[in-house]
């Protein structure tokens, strides 16, 4: 009777092995393809903010000036109730004030410093222009009416009804549902996004991230539906390089840097899996990697199957792609328009 029952139980998970790996490869038996409506291979974390003053339209200017086809950006909300890209509320590492911009009226941001540290380029600080205009806060109104056609990923910091309503306004205003991507780290966030406007294209929360690790992990992710359309993921080895662990303090946040090296290699053999990005990718889904600022690390990437790469450096990127053509070529049915209003 137990051998039986044995012989049952196997070739019943035989059979679920075998039909999660035929579904793995053929995932639109089950599911729809989402329309792809753009593909980017470069984009520039928060315009590029090794290059330039971060989220300023100065230097959104100057990365799609370079080639960029999309542009990250953070987005806040003033005391007064606008819509503002930057990436931190307290604006003490941005702009040297112990003030929080929820507490500040627009016409009251001062400028950014003239030099600001990079965040995913430890010990390297940006310097440029002392020109204040260059150095102000955006609106994300003026980000929208500058780039009308050029797409762009928003990180919504704060779970705040208005500023996820106005962000909303703003993408409908401007008829921009298909070429804007939002969401957060936060799943709280991310759902009332999802709920506001299913239109438009969506990121996965960390909770999300975790959860479709573990469905892809134990064969069940062909089965299971998924709304997102944006895998955004770092990539854990950055922080085995020696500037990360010589710069960076637990003050930082960034933990994996305390991690032993073995355990940061394990989690990046467990998310930087080719087989899983090309699931996603046959299910429409593209796969943008953050923050990569080490030429030694595009060729990598790209070679996984990576939609595209998420750079504070767009100069190393755009020589890159231009000294390797083969990774030029879009995976998807439709490419980027970066175009701006000027």
């Amino acid at each position: 009777m137990l051998d039986n029952s044995v012989q049952i139980f196997m070739a019943l998970f035989g059979g679920y092995v075998v039909t999660s790996m035929f579904l793995l490869r053929h995932p639109s038996l089950l599911h729809k393809k989402k329309k792809i409506k753009f593909t980017c291979r470069h984009i520039s974390h928060r315009g590029g903010a090794g290059e330039g003053y971060e989220n300023t339209l100065s230097t959104f200017r100057r990365a799609l000036a370079i080639g960029t086809e999309m542009l990250e950006l953070d987005c806040q909300l003033t005391k007064d109730r606008k819509v503002v890209v930057c990436h931190d509320n307290n604006l003490m590492r941005a702009a040297g004030i112990n003030r929080n911009i929820s507490d500040l009226d627009y016409k009251d941001l001062p400028p950014l410093k003239s030099r600001i540290p990079v965040d995913f380029d430890p010990g390297t600080t940006f310097s440029g222009s002392e020109s204040e205009e260059e150095r102000r806060i955006p609106l994300l109104l003026d980000v929208f009416k500058s780039f009308p056609r050029t797409p762009i990923n928003i990180d919504v910091k704060i779970n705040n009804d208005h500023l996820i309503g106005e962000i909303n306004r703003l993408i409908t205003d401007f008829r921009r549902e298909d070429i804007t991507v939002w969401g957060s780290f936060s799943d709280i966030i991310t759902e009332k996004c999802y709920k506001t406007n299913p239109r438009i294209n969506l990121l996965f929360s960390l909770k999300q991230v975790v959860r479709l690790i573990a469905l892809f992990y134990s064969g069940l992710l062909p089965f299971f539906p998924i709304k997102e359309t944006h895998f955004e993921i770092f990539q854990p080895s950055m922080y085995l390089h020696p500037s990360w662990r010589k710069h960076c303090k637990k003050s930082d946040g960034h933990f994996l840097v305390f991690w032993s090296p073995i355990l940061v290699q394990y989690v990046e053999r467990l998310l930087m899996n080719k087989s899983l990005f090309q699931h996603l990718n046959k299910r429409g889904i593209q796969t943008y990697v953050w923050v990569i600022n080490d030429e030694t690390q595009f060729k990598k990437l790209y070679d996984l199957g990576v939609a595209g790469i998420m750079t504070d450096y767009p100069t190393k990127l755009k020589i890159f792609l231009d000294q390797n053509p083969e990774y030029n070529n879009n995976i998807g049915e439709s490419s980027c328009t970066a175009t701006s209003a000027n």
